[in-house]
C-alpha cells in the first residue's frame, strides 16, 4: 500500500467522522435541548523517533482529530405549559436514570402515574432534596423562574440545577443526556434563572449543517476516487514489473 493510499484512507476516516457528526446534528435540529457536535483539528510537530536525541532530527507534522460539543444556548420556544422550563445561561437539570445521575438542558417535564416529576421518557427529575412526588388532587403543577415547584396549595420543592468547571469533559449519552466523571457544583437558589412555559431548542443551524453535509460528501467521494485511481496505478506497476 502506497503512502498516498494510506494518507487517503486516513482522510476518508476523518471525513466519515465529520459526516456522522453533521448527520447527527441535522437529525436532532428539532430536539429540545440538543447540543450540536463537531470535530476540531490540531496540528503539531514531533521529531522522528529514530533520531530523538539528535538536534538535527527531522520533524513530522501530525494532525489530531477530536470531537467536541457546542454548549452555547439554543433558541427559547414558548409552549405555555406550566411544567416546561428552559435554563437561562449555564447549568443543567439533574435526571435520575437506571445508570445513575445524568444531566440535561431539556426541560420538558411532566407527572407520571405515581405523581413524580419526570422527563417525557420517564426518568425522574431531581429536586434539591431528591425525587419529588406530588400529592394527588393538589391541583395543576407549575415551575417558577427560580426553579420553585408549586401546586394550588403552594410551593412543594425546587428543581436541582448544577454547573461544571469544564463542560468539555461531559460525555453525551443519547440526544440530550450527559454524564460526567467530575463532580457537579450546585447552583444556589438565588442564581437560578429559568424561562417558564418555554423550552430550549437545539443550537443547530440547519442551513450551515446542510452545507457542511454537502461539502463533506463531495470531499469523501473525491478522496475515494483518488484512492481507487492510485490503487489502479499500483496494480499496473506490479503487472509491468512481472512482465520484465
Amino acid at each position: 500500500m502506497s503512502d498516498k493510499t494510506v494518507i487517503g484512507l486516513s482522510r476518508l476516516i476523518t471525513l466519515q467522522q465529520q459526516l456522522d457528526k453533521v448527520a447527527r446534528n441535522v437529525a436532532n435540529q428539532t430536539t429540545t435541548g440538543f447540543k450540536r457536535e463537531g470535530l476540531q483539528f490540531r496540528e503539531y510537530l514531533t521529531k522522528a523517533k529514530e533520531a530523538d536525541d539528535m538536534p538535527s532530527a527531522p520533524m513530522r507534522s501530525l494532525v489530531a482529530v477530536t470531537g467536541y460539543t457546542d454548549f452555547s444556548g439554543g433558541p427559547l420556544k414558548p409552549t405555555g405549559n406550566g411544567t416546561d422550563v428552559a435554563i437561562v445561561g449555564d447549568g443543567f437539570f439533574v435526571i435520575q436514570t437506571a445508570a445513575g445521575d445524568r444531566y440535561t438542558r431539556n426541560g420538558a417535564f411532566t407527572l407520571d402515574k405515581e405523581g413524580r416529576v419526570v422527563t417525557l421518557s420517564g426518568d425522574i427529575v431531581l429536586t434539591a432534596t431528591g425525587p419529588l412526588q406530588v400529592p394527588p388532587r393538589d391541583g395543576p403543577l407549575s415551575i417558577g423562574a427560580d426553579g420553585t415547584i408549586s401546586t394550588a396549595r403552594g410551593p412543594i420543592g425546587r428543581l436541582r440545577l448544577v454547573k461544571f468547571v469544564d463542560n468539555a469533559k461531559l460525555r453525551a449519552e443519547g440526544s440530550t443526556l450527559f454524564s460526567s466523571e467530575s463532580p457537579a457544583n450546585e447552583v444556589p437558589p438565588a442564581q437560578i434563572r429559568l424561562a417558564t412555559g418555554a423550552l430550549e431548542g437545539a443550537n443547530v443551524n440547519a442551513v450551515h449543517e446542510m452545507s457542511s453535509l454537502v461539502a463533506a460528501t463531495r470531499a469523501y467521494d473525491q478522496v475515494a476516487n483518488t484512492i481507487l485511481r492510485e490503487d489502479d496505478k499500483n496494480e499496473l506497476r506490479k503487472l509491468a514489473g512481472e512482465d520484465l
